[in-house]
């Protein structure tokens, strides 16, 4: 304990006997210096935090606008594909499907490498978050709420819905309907 309080007072003591008090004017003065510095440290300091902020905006505008850069740059031999099969005079029917064909499945290829993929439709339970009715289908050929005719199809991004399938759901028949409605209301 004593050697703790011997180094804290040995200090005191030194100023005590032998150094002298430092002048006021000399005082304010390098006080001043070092104010006048911090500052100019402050201003450059706020200064590069200004450009780097341009900076980042710029970079950020830049990135908005070519962001799609990859993607189109995948999609130019697709593109190049269908005008060679437009090109072509002596192209026939069969050539020509089998060319559009051809190009689909490119066009499909470079959609799943950027994580776009083909939503499920034809056959599976309807799914208002990712199916959109447009027609009903009353034959009784399949269970209720099945999707039963894809019209166009839908896409995911990931797990983002990009567009939904427009689908024909079937319904249940009139005869079903009453048979249920039959036993839910057994007043008779």
């Amino acid at each position: 304990m004593k050697t703790v309080l011997n180094a804290v007072q040995q200090p005191e003591d030194e100023i005590a006997e032998g150094a002298e008090i430092a002048d006021p004017a000399e005082t304010i003065t390098r006080l001043e210096e070092e104010a006048k510095a911090n500052y100019d440290r402050f201003l450059r300091v706020s200064a590069e935090f200004e450009n780097y902020k341009k900076r980042s905006a710029r970079e950020a505008e830049d990135f908005r606008k070519y962001a799609n850069e990859s993607l189109l740059k995948d999609l130019l031999p697709v593109i190049d594909n269908l005008e060679r099969a437009l090109e072509s005079s002596d192209a026939t029917a069969a050539t020509l499907a089998e060319g559009v064909g051809l190009t689909r499945k490119e066009i499909l290829k470079v959609l799943e490498r950027y994580g776009a993929t083909p939503v499920e439709a034809f056959g599976s339970e309807f799914d208002p978050c990712r199916h959109q009715a447009l027609m009903m289908d009353e034959s009784g050929q399949h269970p209720p709420n099945t999707v039963v005719k894809e019209l166009q199809k839908g896409y995911m991004l990931k797990d983002r819905l990009l567009r939904p399938a427009l689908v024909a759901v079937s319904a249940a028949t009139a005869e079903a309907r009453q048979c249920e409605e039959a036993v839910n209301d057994p007043a008779d």
